[in-house]
């Protein structure tokens, strides 16, 4: 029941002291929170830690949510803090832009071999082989935008950054991602595109 309930009315509950309600918030947003992990720390490991770190961190400042924005776009601003700290400690280089040696990560979607699906996966396959390729922070900003559905005003409130910068970015990492695409596909990238 708790799951058709609205991430505020879970909240409420929550703080109320029902934990369920949590865990009911955790599996709503776990996936999308690793996905963005991932593109910061390349690593399945690091990004399940910095994944748990985030809905810890979360739940112990619940409380401080004021409800002006999304809950997602506040969880997505605990995930960049987060991350950047993480990366901080561990002192891991960010890929330069050229770096070809990246890890894959491949959303699992339902098996079947019409042409379509297996289509539909190559494109996923190689838009998220480009995706890692970019820096940390073009990634996060395309992550964002397309697969959290964010706006630039969501995303500029998420990562501590003025609209107009996150604007800027974003046209520069769909450049880049281009770029990537690119190289990586050279002809198919027409039919991606």
């Amino acid at each position: 029941m708790q799951s058709k309930l609205s991430d505020i009315e879970l909240i409420q509950q929550t703080l109320l002291g029902d934990q369920s309600a949590y865990a009911d918030l955790v599996k709503r947003h776990q996936r999308f929170v690793f996905t963005l992990a991932l593109r910061f720390a390349k690593g399945r490991e690091d990004a399940e830690e910095i994944a748990q770190d985030c809905f810890v961190k979360a739940y112990r400042s619940l409380s401080s949510f004021q409800g002006q924005s999304k809950f997602t776009t506040w969880l997505y601003s605990i995930v960049y803090t987060t991350a950047m700290t993480f990366l901080r400690k561990k002192r891991i280089a960010t890929d330069s832009i050229d770096d070809e040696n990246t890890y894959i990560q491949v959303e699992s979607q339902e098996s079947g071999f019409d042409t379509n699906n297996v289509e539909n996966k190559s494109r996923l396959f190689y838009l998220n082989q480009a995706i890692d390729q970019l820096l940390p922070d073009d990634a996060t900003i395309i992550t964002l935008f397309y697969k959290g559905e964010q706006s630039l005003e969501e995303i500029a409130q998420a990562l501590g950054m003025e609209t107009n910068t996150i604007k800027v970015k974003l046209f520069r990492a769909r450049q880049r991602l281009k770029e990537k695409l690119e190289r990586n596909l050279k002809q198919e990238v027409k039919e991606l595109i």
